[in-house]
């Protein structure tokens, strides 16, 4: 029967990799405690969790959660980083450390439930953080909606400027441009009552002739 404290180791890993949302192993041989601690630093200011495990009790914790293809990456001393958050931010830190300790070996991990091999975790390690990432997103979608605020801003200010000038002119007395005085209504009773009263006057000065004669 297996030894109680070794259940207990395992369902630790797994649960690990159940959590994290993304996990990354590596092969520390050469690195001293001191060095260990420093990459351990590094990671945990990039929200990961660098632990030293034993390959025989990661190998049956991976085969658990189904992760079978991490069976063969689970040679030599093995540290893994268990991400939570930005797996970019904690790539970059492992590769950093990697840098300033060559015996450091990235050889692989998983990422959103995806086996992941060691080339691919370098170009993880490539990718800008989240943060940036989101920030060029959120500029992208929200530019054409700022373009459009302004050019609406723009027609406003200009429809304020030509009322604000109407507003002036009315009170001035004067018209706005472009308006045309509307013409006042021909008074036309008068000239119909001089034209009704001419034909009367006429047969008045014939009857008159007609007498003198």
């Amino acid at each position: 029967m297996a030894r109680p404290d070794k259940v207990a180791a395992v369902d630790e890993i797994r649960a690990r990799f159940e959590d994290a949302d993304a996990a990354l192993l590596t092969e520390y041989r050469g690195l001293g405690v001191g060095e260990i601690a420093e990459v351990r630093g590094a990671l945990r200011d990039a929200g990961s969790d660098y632990k030293v495990l034993k390959n025989t009790l990661t190998r049956i914790a991976v085969r658990e959660v189904g992760l079978e293809e991490l069976v063969g990456m689970l040679e030599g001393p093995t540290a893994i980083a268990f991400i939570k958050g930005d797996a970019a931010a904690a790539a970059k830190a492992l590769d950093d450390a990697a840098r300033k300790f060559p015996v450091l070996v990235i050889k692989g991990g998983v990422l959103n439930g995806r086996v992941i091999d060691a080339s691919q975790a370098g170009q993880l390690a490539k990718l800008e953080p989240r943060e940036v990432q989101l920030a060029k997103i959120a500029m992208l979608m929200n530019s054409p909606a700022q373009q459009m605020a302004n050019v609406l801003s723009a027609l406003l200010r200009n429809l304020g400027s030509m009322l604000a000038q109407v507003v002036e002119k009315k009170e001035a007395g004067e018209m706005p441009a472009g308006a045309a005085a509307e013409p006042e209504a021909p008074d036309s009773e008068p000239e119909a009552a001089a034209t009704a009263e001419e034909p009367a006057s006429t047969e008045t000065e014939a009857s008159n002739d007609t007498k003198e004669e």
